[in-house]
């Protein structure tokens, strides 16, 4: 993503115009690697030294916090709680940001510290300063053996990250521009030279710097008119007409920008936020979201879908094997052919050709063990005929048995792609540990501190009916079989794993908009979440049924009506209610 030096330049400035003076009334650290100060006035500054994801900004996400504040975190409560953010510098073109905090000493002397924020991909950083410059802490240490050029330690003195050597966009004349175009003796991409050049650019920006002077994104430059380019480059380097520009691809958000990106033509759309930390809050709230609860699920999933995939190939064995027993008749009639050709057959053969007589008296051949007796051939075809008869009813009851395993197995894992916090994981994972999928936690990890149960999620339709959609199994059959009165309507998604939901009516028939709504939210926390016209089953609740031992989540129905949808995702941001 393209948070470049000039991009930080933008998001600095905006910073200033909002939290200068501002006092830090606390500070958490959610993530490992994230920092977020909370301001005076409701303002969360969020900074992050991710290697994937490095960035500042200001947000209004939800962040759960650890129960144990990390070591950092407690560090940057000793020494910045009740301080007031006095400057936010930033070295020109450097992916650097020094937020100076005036706060005080332990001795209650005023003085002024520095959280230096180092957004530098894998080298990303928080470093926390004195005033003289000397390293109190910082997030990730970097010593010798890591590195022989700098070193980030408690004690030492900081320095800024040594320069690259290029030139800064905003101090290079159209004379000196001109001068370099001209020292280009073979080809050349025009993007590729403003990045080795200059310092500040992402890749995104210099492709579109190249696609705004010559509609190409890879344009060579000794095709190009040296002096037009170099007087559009120096307009561009001049430009500090930030924007914050979202790019967005089939409605999902898929870069940004600080300034309006036209290279991708159609293919993706370009929208202005309000902001750039709404930009950003907005951008980076699903992704990231998303990617810790991906990390966090992991090995859950992957013993899980280890799990069903053995189910289904156990199936698959299990079918063939069944399908083998659909042909037992034949095994009966050669039984009753032998038998009647017991007189004609001797010990030691090992084939009857005869007449069969239960296909119009046509040849058959029949083959016989030689070491048994003819009475012993004709019993071994009876047997082997009572065991496939048996045979296909045990096996029918292990199918329906493993269908419904995996049926089950794909329900826990279309939920695991939906949890939306730590509680939601460990109701998830108790669920399987009752029933016996996985370990349960050692004794150590069970004593953590008790949380309350998870509720359902919370919607309000546009008619004002309250709706509730069940998270995992066991919310669903609490929602469905416990919470939810007799005329309640249930809805859930036609052949596809998906989460129960409840519509409560409360003795009245909800309008069809609220069924069309709550029809949605059922497509929308589905495996169908991206289709369309998604069939979704609706019916009272009375008409709800668990058979006996059947997994969690699981209940049949006879009585429903089928309405046709399509999932949307602005729809469930809108209904739902946050607590």
């Amino acid at each position: 993503m393209p948070f470049d030096a000039i991009f930080l330049s933008a998001v600095a400035q905006e910073l200033r115009q909002k939290i200068l003076g501002l006092r830090i009334e606390k500070i958490q650290q959610p993530a490992r690697d994230t920092v977020i100060l909370q301001l005076r006035g409701k303002e969360k500054l969020l900074l992050s030294a991710n290697v994937n994801r490095p960035r500042i900004h200001l947000s209004t996400a939800g962040y759960e916090n650890p129960a144990q504040p990390p070591m950092f975190c407690m560090l940057l409560r000793k020494h910045l709680s009740g301080g007031r953010i006095a400057a936010i510098g930033q070295p020109p073109a450097e992916r650097v940001v020094d937020l100076s905090v005036d706060c005080t000493d332990e001795m209650g002397i005023p003085c002024r510290k520095h959280l230096i924020l180092e957004l530098m991909g894998r080298n990303s950083n928080l470093i926390l300063t004195a005033e003289d410059g000397h390293i109190i802490d910082c997030l990730r240490r970097v010593d010798l053996e890591m590195s022989e050029l700098r070193q980030v330690l408690p004690g030492l003195f900081y320095r800024q990250p040594p320069r690259q050597g290029r030139r800064l966009p905003g101090e290079t004349g159209e004379e000196e521009i001109l001068s370099l175009l001209r020292q280009i003796n073979s080809s050349k991409r025009l993007d590729k030279w403003l990045i080795e050049s200059f310092d500040g650019f992402s890749p995104l920006v210099a492709r579109e710097l190249s696609y705004g002077f010559s509609e190409e994104t890879d344009a060579d430059i000794l095709s190009l008119n040296l002096e037009k380019l170099a007087e559009y480059l120096q307009g561009q380097f001049c430009r500090t007409d930030y924007r914050p520009i979202l790019l967005s691809r089939e409605g999902q958000p898929s870069d940004y920008s600080y300034r309006p990106i036209f290279q991708y033509g159609s293919f993706m759309q370009c929208s202005e936020e309000d902001s750039f930390s709404r930009l950003l809050d907005l951008f980076y709230s699903k992704t990231e979201h998303s990617d810790r609860m991906r990390q966090k699920t992991q090995t859950l999933r992957k013993s899980l879908t280890t799990l069903r995939e053995r189910t289904l190939r156990k199936l698959e064995l299990q079918r063939k094997e069944y399908e083998s027993t659909l042909d037992r008749e034949s095994l009966r009639q050669k039984g009753d052919i032998v038998t009647a050709n017991l007189h004609a057959i001797s010990r030691g053969q090992t084939l009857l050709r005869t007449e069969d007589f239960y296909h119009d008296m046509v040849e058959i051949e029949i083959p016989l063990k030689p070491e048994l007796s003819p009475q012993q051939n004709a019993a071994r075809y009876y047997k082997e005929y009572t065991k496939a008869k048996n045979g296909e009813k045990i096996l029918s009851q292990q199918i329906r048995q493993g269908e419904l395993e995996a049926d089950y197995l794909g329900t826990v894992l279309d939920e695991l792609s939906r949890v939306e916090n730590e509680a939601d994981l460990a109701e998830i994972r108790m669920e399987l540990e009752q029933g016996g999928y996985v370990r349960r936690e050692s004794k150590k990890q069970q004593k953590q501190p008790k949380t309350q149960p998870v509720r359902p999620m919370e919607f309000r339709s546009s008619d004002g009916y309250t709706i509730y959609v069940g998270k995992n199994n066991r919310q669903n059959d609490l929602l469905s079989l416990k919470m939810a009165r007799k005329d309640d309507l249930w809805l859930h998604i036609q052949k596809f794993h998906g989460t129960h939901v409840i519509i409560v009516c409360g003795g009245t028939e909800p309008p069809d908009q609220t069924v069309t709504e709550a029809a949605q939210l059922a497509a929308f926390y589905s495996q169908a979440r991206e289709g369309q016209n998604v069939p979704v089953d609706v019916t009272p609740v009375r008409f709800l049924k668990k058979p006996n031992g059947a997994k969690p989540g699981m209940v049949v129905y006879d009585k429903y009506r089928t309405v046709i949808v399509t999932p949307e995702e602005a729809l469930a941001e809108r209904l739902r209610v946050r607590e």
